[in-house]
């Protein structure tokens, strides 16, 4: 949450003047009515981020109800897409001469605001909470920003998807890891990564249509290197994930892999991100008190670091100390951060 959102949130005495709140900070990029049943003990939390021409919003509050009319569509269309994933609860969308559907957690949405809609937001128990409890991450961008017009992406909107392999897949993952690194991330950084998650849109709903020849060259790039970004974190532990490997699973050449890769990390190449990476993970790990048994060699060996000289060596140059002495600081209660991040 942006820390003028919370402050806006938390001023608020009561529960309807909170509801009144949040409503308004939704309406800004979802035009139209709120309502929920618990404006007398409402409480919500909102994060909202600009990234470029995309909007980021995660989100945890009661059920509601999020009806946009006719009306309203032909007073002002924004030509706004509005993408979803449900983490805790369930939607339900219903729309004129269209099939209803429900959507569960690990599914994503996809709506548009040219056409009405009546969403609702079914809350589900969750610990610590006073009422049942909607969490949702989204991202809403211009229509004009896909490759696809409007009109043919219509069969994809408003229905669920379970996105489990190809690009698709990379979505939830991107939004989750946005949502827990906004808070740390420059304006600059911030702003590159609207493109970003638009390209994977676009070469997720032109793969379902079969049109990938739609993506332009830098959106085809942008989603490869994304792709390997995502093989590679699943697949740290492999001591044989070489760049050639990592080309062949993505059937591109190593050139080519090595020169986009480059071009989209700010000259970083695949090899130093995939080195980088596995020393997060180590750092990581050696930070858990679920693991503080676990001895040094082994945690490095399961983050594709076999040799404990070459962990030592590679440890200390990146975070400045020893995974030993990290280890012993970190669960003494004073973690320390990484070198360049």
């Amino acid at each position: 949450m942006t820390a003028t959102m919370q402050d806006a949130l938390e001023r608020k005495r009561s529960s309807e003047e909170r509801f009144e709140t949040w409503r308004d900070l939704i309406a800004l990029t979802r035009s139209c009515e709120a309502s929920t049943p618990y404006t007398d003990r409402f409480s919500a939390e909102l994060r909202r981020l600009e990234l470029g021409p995309v909007t980021f919003l995660g989100t945890s509050f009661p059920a509601a109800q999020f009806k946009r009319t006719a009306a309203q569509v032909r007073r002002s269309d924004p030509a706004v897409f509005h993408l979803t994933l449900m983490l805790h609860g369930g939607l339900t969308l219903a729309r004129p001469h269209e099939t209803d559907f429900t959507a569960v957690p690990g599914d994503i949405t996809l709506l548009d605001s040219s056409r009405p809609y009546h969403l609702r937001a079914l809350g589900a128990p969750l610990a610590g909470a006073d009422s049942p409890r909607v969490n949702a991450l989204g991202i809403d961008f211009p229509s004009a920003l896909l490759p696809v017009p409007p009109h043919q992406l219509r069969p994809l909107l408003g229905r669920g998807y379970r996105p489990r392999e190809g690009t698709a897949a990379l979505i939830p993952d991107f939004l989750l890891s946005l949502n827990r690194q906004a808070a740390a991330m420059d304006q600059a950084a911030v702003n590159r990564l609207g493109p970003v998650v638009v390209d994977l849109v676009s070469a997720w709903l032109t793969e379902e249509l079969e049109m990938t020849a739609l993506l332009s060259p830098e959106t085809r790039r942008r989603a490869l290197v994304e792709n390997v970004r995502a093989f590679v974190r699943r697949n740290l532990h492999d001591t044989g994930l070489t760049p050639g490997v990592i080309a062949a699973a993505h059937h591109v050449s190593v050139s080519y892999l090595h020169r986009v890769f480059t071009e989209e990390s700010d000259g970083e190449t695949v090899a130093a991100w995939t080195r980088r990476r596995r020393l997060e993970q180590a750092h990581r790990d050696l930070a858990d008190p679920a693991l503080r048994g676990t001895p040094i060699h082994v945690l490095a060996a399961r983050c594709g670091i076999p040799r404990p000289d070459d962990f030592s060596r590679a440890f200390r140059a990146a975070y400045g100390l020893s995974p030993r002495d990290h280890r012993r600081l970190a669960l003494g209660g004073a973690p320390q951060s990484p070198v360049g991040g």
